[in-house]
């Protein structure tokens, strides 16, 4: 059964689950930030997406003539961590390959999954590690939904802040959660998109190859969160019609292109560890109090 561990620094707050080592809850002098999971609208909180991101065409990746049953964002979500390190500030998970592991991605790894907890940021560092005999394929992402009000004031007036300028022009994704060759407008205003019901009503909103190390959800005089992420490649936005949450996700990789029919060394924005090596990336929280 998943156990949860929490953290705590000054007047913050974590709770991490070691199923997916994922939070589930963060906050900062009482002050809720993360969504709570309810399965009305979504179960989850802030899974951690590997060894794949998004959608692989008709569920099965392809590794030299084989294929294998893949679920959306990979099997991290559903897969049970064990706990490598713990203090009262700071945790550490690990994940490996194993019997079932295999059965859907035919490789050796290590994903270890480490939390630090501050006085307004939760830091997460993540390490890919491939111990095998050959190349390992992998794309990492986080996918943390944030409370949408976070305050007091309801949920008008929130906006989404890039810290650099990005392409208003994201992917049409495909009613089989496929990446289309079409574009689609989205209503950025310089670097800034104003959130209401209709912006994350249709899909996911997909940056590739962002400019941004940061993306802020910001209220209207109630403060800011603030997620920084280090060796990403893309942002993605996506909510629900009606739920209070938004999330702001960090990917190496991405879906499968419509139509899509390759190797897995072949899909679009993959990663390739080669063996004894490793991979390291860094996603971090930070509360602004003063917007």
């Amino acid at each position: 059964m998943p156990q949860t561990v929490g953290l705590t620094y000054g007047n913050a707050v974590a709770t991490l689950s070691t199923l997916g080592a994922e939070p589930v809850a963060w906050s900062v002098a009482g002050r809720d930030l993360l969504w709570t999971g309810d399965p009305a609208y979504w179960a989850r909180v802030s899974p951690v997406l590997f060894p794949t991101v998004g959608r692989v065409r008709g569920g099965e990746l392809r590794v030299e003539g084989r294929t294998y049953p893949m679920e959306i964002h990979g099997f991290a979500p559903a897969s049970e961590f064990s706990v490598a390190e713990r203090s009262a500030e700071a945790v550490r998970f690990v994940l490996e390959d194993n019997q079932e592991t295999r059965r859907r991605y035919p490789f050796a790894f290590r994903l270890e999954v480490a939390y630090r907890l501050r006085e307004r940021v939760l830091v997460t560092e993540f390490r890919v590690v491939n111990p095998g005999e050959r190349p390992l394929p992998f794309a990492l992402g986080f996918h943390p939904g944030f409370r949408w009000p976070f305050g007091g004031s309801g949920r008008a007036g929130y906006v989404i802040e890039f810290e650099q300028a990005e392409d208003a022009a994201v992917p049409v994704i495909t009613k089989d959660g496929l990446f289309s060759s079409e574009r689609r407008q989205v209503p950025l205003q310089g670097r800034k998109l104003p959130l209401d019901e209709t912006v994350l009503a249709r899909e996911a909103l997909c940056f590739l190859g962002a400019r941004s190390k940061h993306v802020r959800l910001v209220s209207p005089g109630e403060g800011a969160i603030r997620m920084s992420a280090e060796n990403f490649s893309h942002w993605a936005l996506w909510g629900r019609a009606g739920a209070p949450f938004v999330c702001i996700e960090a990917w190496t990789g991405h879906g499968d292109p419509d139509g899509f029919t390759g190797d897995i060394m072949e899909k679009p924005s993959m990663r390739f560890l080669a063996p004894g090596a490793d991979s390291r990336h860094r996603v971090e929280f930070l509360w602004q109090p003063e917007g």
